[in-house]
């Protein structure tokens, strides 16, 4: 049987789509305000878990899944070009599931569980019956709960031994999540060819370009702004207004994205969302002051 080289195995995972869970399960640690010393070896294993494991394996499945569409918008991919052939897409997405369960089973039973959640989504989203991405409001939702908020979930948990994580701590997180709807959505204007073709309704097929680059953004702002309300309430007025400068750039970019979604939706992905994600982080360093 012929194998796929190395080089598109890792094309398959893509690497690049890991930074975001990676980070989110960092804000999660932050966010517990513990100090690591003696969790090294299990915060490591976490950031592994969220990226290389958890997010390489919906990368995998949604590759598998997704060909047919692939081959209309990225016919470059590994599995619709044939350098991935036979089931070998499908057989590395079920490995990569089966060691993502074993890598959790050792970071305790929450973070477990985030990650059996985590891996069922991932699974949801692309595979039928359910393949939540033919619907861009389930099938987003499902991605930035998935790559945020578990992640950050996760995160918070590895800390506190394996104990739910504070109230407010889970209030960011699942904020942080429908923010990432808006963030899903900017992904979707280069398949939209394809997605029409193949029944996908994503919110550019459904809305069209403008009206869905209008809902991405202001589902990006908005939990924003309802963590600055938050972290003012809790006293951490510094770190709210700090978030709030970040967001006023963010709105500066849209601006330009909102006049060209299509071209542009990438390049505001590299400049806009980064800074999304540093509130993040911010709003976890603001919890350090507040969560006992």
């Amino acid at each position: 049987m012929q194998r796929p080289a190395l080089s598109a195995i890792a094309e398959l995972l893509k690497p690049i789509t890991w930074f975001p869970p990676m980070w989110a399960f960092a804000c999660g640690v932050v966010a517990s305000g513990l100090h690591p010393d003696g969790r090294w070896p299990v915060i490591v294993a976490g950031v592994l878990l969220a990226g290389p494991f958890v997010c390489a394996t919906s990368q995998a499945v949604n590759d598998w899944f997704d060909r047919e569409v692939d081959a209309i918008n990225e016919p470059q991919r590994p599995i619709p070009s044939g350098r991935m052939p036979g089931y070998w897409g499908l057989y590395i997405a079920l490995l990569w599931t089966l060691l993502s369960l074993l890598l959790a089973w050792q970071i305790g039973v929450v973070g477990f569980l985030a990650a059996v959640l985590g891996l069922l989504l991932a699974w949801a989203y692309s595979a039928p019956p359910l393949r939540l991405k033919r619907n861009g409001w389930w099938g987003n939702a499902a991605c930035g709960l998935c790559y945020e908020g578990l992640a950050w979930i996760t995160g918070a948990a590895v800390m506190a031994m394996g104990e739910w994580p504070d109230g407010r701590s889970l209030a960011l997180a699942l904020l942080y999540s429908l923010g990432a709807h808006g963030i899903m959505t900017l992904n979707d204007f280069k398949s939209t060819a394809g997605d029409r073709q193949m029944g996908i309704r994503s919110l550019p097929v459904m809305l069209g370009d403008p009206g869905a680059a209008q809902v991405a953004c202001a589902v990006m702002a908005l939990p924003q702004v309802i963590v600055i309300g938050l972290l003012i309430h809790w006293g951490q007025v510094g770190h709210a207004v700090a978030v709030v400068v970040l967001l006023v750039a963010q709105g500066l970019l849209m601006r330009r994205f909102l006049a060209d979604p299509v071209p542009r939706a990438r390049w505001y992905s590299g400049v806009g969302v980064p800074l999304y994600v540093c509130g993040m982080l911010i709003s976890a360093f603001a919890l350090r002051g507040v969560v006992s």
